[in-house]
């Protein structure tokens, strides 16, 4: 009779490394999909974090799978900012004080910004979280509208426009000043202001005409 080779080795290191190579993942998806958008694949995710395919595929089946994992808490972190923002007593500061913030968000991850201007993906945890959010913006610009800050015109929806033109700002001029997109924020919400009084310092400079030219050159639509 065979001997008994004994009990079989700990699943422990397999277990271990399979977490690094899921962090690793992360880490990367967050970096490419930062720079290249939702467009980016599991494969280019794979060759950045310089995993094997097949790896990638085991802990994140499709890349639905991975844009939850990665996106879900990001919207909850949105999310935290608007609720917090409700706290504050100035109504329309606290406007202006969650939309800067979200902005910066935004103009650092063009993943992030495709997540909360598209329902291509994210049909989970990301929806729960972004539904979450429409009530607590809501509150913040009714709450602003009421204090006499806002334009009563402002409607919840035009919130995402204007982050839809903060992001076109950061994808026209990102190659030739990435912070560029911050005085086109501060113009816009000077328009925002129900009684428009003395503008607002900006706080960028604007291109000159050889950054112009260098950007439109740069820019790929």
């Amino acid at each position: 009779m065979a001997r008994d080779a004994g009990p079989a080795a700990p699943a422990r290191p397999l277990r271990r490394d399979a977490e690094l190579n899921r962090r690793r993942i992360l880490a990367s998806a967050r970096e490419v999909f930062g720079r290249r958008g939702l467009e980016a694949t599991l494969d280019d995710i794979a060759h950045h974090a310089g995993l094997g395919v097949g790896t990638v595929y085991r802990r994140f089946p499709s890349k639905e799978h991975l844009v939850e994992a990665m996106f879900a808490e990001r919207m909850e972190e949105l999310g935290d900012l608007a609720a917090k923002s409700l706290k504050a007593e100035d109504a329309w500061q606290a406007f202006v004080d969650f939309t800067w913030q979200a902005a910066e968000l935004h103009s650092a991850d063009r993943g992030l910004r495709e997540i909360m201007l598209s329902n291509k993906f994210g049909h989970e945890h990301v929806a729960e979280e972004k539904a979450r959010m429409v009530p607590l913006i809501t509150q913040l610009i009714e709450r602003a509208q009421a204090a006499g800050g806002l334009r009563p015109d402002f409607a919840p929806t035009d919130m995402a426009l204007v982050h839809m033109m903060v992001g076109s700002v950061v994808e026209f001029t990102c190659a030739v000043d990435p912070d560029l997109w911050r005085r086109s924020l501060a113009m816009l919400l000077d328009g925002l202001r129900a009684q428009p009084g003395k503008p607002s310092e900006l706080p960028h400079p604007p291109l000159d005409e050889q950054e112009i030219e260098e950007a439109m050159s740069c820019w790929r639509p």
